[in-house]
């Protein structure tokens, strides 16, 4: 069967969980809200209001994990003043899941670059976890939506490292001088994501918002500002279908004048191999049913 993704052109809180309610699932226990709280001096990331109906709904609590770049979100101390600074214990519960610098260490079972991710051990706190994306470009994967969120936004700084150079570091202080090839990269997110799908075993839902549409990520501090049309909600049980629905559509606005910009970087970093590696391990299908609200 296609998996089922909701869509809606209506971007507003409200919608959000409203998409949510149509997936017809309650996240049991203590849930996890993977979300990206923003680069200090990033223009661009959802902020912690847009986010709070449904933050709410699931009574979650807000995780991140620690960078493996410089920045002011490599160290706990630093991130968690940012986050302050971005108003989320304003708004909500947050915790770094890599805090104490202690990571759980997760078997990849079918690998193909890796063997194992490392998370924050916070993790272990959770019986259930909802992946928030804002979908935009990335410099190094393309683009960024569920499957990254999976993959380098739930890896601590070593597991981030480990991912970026193929499994051959977890020290972040060399990582980047030994990086991966682009499509060992793109891999290793696709075997990074598998570990924690298989960890929630079903336990998950995933929203994706195409809004703020910019060829760079959250990650990046001077990031260039958006350069498509905000185009809508998306909601799934199924992170390997949002991401390819959010591709396709993307597609499929040849209309939009900054629509040529984000497929360069797209295509030049040869993005969608993290849609195809991550099927290869079949926590997911590319085929979906899109069922728009």
């Amino acid at each position: 069967m296609k998996s089922k993704v909701y869509f809606s052109k209506e971007i507003t809180p409200e919608k959000v969980v409203e998409l949510y309610n149509l997936l017809n699932i309650e996240l049991p226990g203590k849930v996890a809200v993977k979300l990206h709280s923003g680069e200090k001096g990033n223009q661009n990331y959802l902020k912690p209001e847009f986010w709070a109906p449904m933050v709410k709904r699931v009574n979650g609590t807000v995780v991140e994990c620690n960078t493996a770049y410089g920045g002011a979100r490599n160290t706990t101390k630093k991130h968690f003043r940012l986050m302050h600074e971005h108003q989320w214990d304003e708004f909500f519960d947050i915790d770094i899941m890599d805090e104490n610098d202690d990571d759980l260490v997760l078997p990849i079972e079918n690998g193909k670059i890796l063997k194992e991710n490392k998370v924050g051990r916070h993790i272990e706190n959770y019986d259930s976890m909802l992946v928030l994306s804002h979908f935009k470009g990335h410099p190094m994967g393309g683009y960024g939506g569920a499957l990254k969120q999976l993959s380098i936004g739930c890896a601590s700084s070593r597991g981030k490292s480990l991912i970026h150079s193929a499994g051959k570091t977890d020290d972040q202080r060399s990582v980047w001088v030994r990086c991966a090839k682009q499509d060992e990269f793109l891999e290793g997110m696709a075997d990074a994501a598998s570990s924690i799908v298989k960890y929630f075993d079903g336990k998950m839902a995933f929203i994706n918002v195409m809004k703020n549409i910019s060829v760079d990520c959250d990650c990046c501090a001077k990031a260039e500002d958006p350069c498509m049309q905000d185009i809508g909600i998306l909601a799934s049980l199924d992170p390997i279908a949002i991401d390819q629905a959010c591709i396709d559509i993307v597609y499929s606005r040849t209309d939009d004048p900054g629509q040529k910009h984000f497929l360069e970087r797209v295509e030049s970093r040869h993005g969608v191999h993290t849609i195809e590696a991550a099927a290869e391990h079949g926590f997911g299908s590319r085929e979906y049913e899109l069922i728009e609200v």
